[in-house]
């Protein structure tokens, strides 16, 4: 290549010391943006964690609803039995958050589902919980909330339970019409 020296450099370049007009080195403007760089990966590291907070989980079986209040109902017509496992994050306040997923098989007609479940709990005294989870049924045009109370009975590292759920849904049909219900259903799990 042709510099305006008219001379001719390897790969169109000149040699380092040739570019600088000196050897080379590290300029004081090249050094202080290594260090300055340095210095903000330093503060950038974040603190370590607290272990305060307890990460858990669940699995277990739940039936609902057992009993609803959409008219014309009975307890075989819209009767379907869940899979619920969560993941917890338990603070130490007694209070946490559960991510619950429940994938579920209706009977009438047969169709498998999953309910996308968040939820609030709140330890109370004696191993019972209380809390209350919003709903979001996948694929269907359906949501709700569910409040629930649930006992411990804890054992060496788990704890099995039994809890009262109270699923209210609103949904939409196909025609568009919207419907309500309120249920009731028993969950049965273990806990970790």
């Amino acid at each position: 290549m042709l510099h305006t020296t008219g001379t001719i450099y390897h790969r169109g370049f000149p040699p380092r010391a040739a570019r600088t007009g000196r050897c080379p080195a590290m300029t004081g403007r090249r050094a202080k943006a290594i260090l300055l760089a340095a210095l903000m990966m330093t503060v950038a590291i974040p603190a370590p964690a607290r272990a305060e907070d307890k990460l858990g989980g669940h699995i277990g079986v739940v039936f609902a609803p057992l009993v609803t209040s959409e008219k014309d109902g009975t307890i075989f017509d819209h009767f379907a039995i869940g899979f619920p496992m969560g993941i917890t994050v338990k603070r130490p306040d007694n209070w946490a958050f559960d991510l619950e997923l429940v994938p579920s098989v209706r009977h009438n007609p047969l169709s498998v589902g999953l309910t996308v479940h968040p939820g609030v709990l709140r330890g109370l005294s004696n191993h019972y919980t209380a809390g209350l989870r919003a709903a979001f049924d996948v694929g269907a045009a359906s949501w709700g909330f569910t409040p629930l109370i649930n006992k411990a009975f804890p054992m060496d590292d788990h704890v099995v339970f039994i809890e009262g759920v109270v699923p209210i849904r609103f949904t939409q049909d196909a025609a568009g019409n919207n419907h309500s219900s309120i249920g009731l259903g028993v969950h049965l799990g273990v806990g970790f």
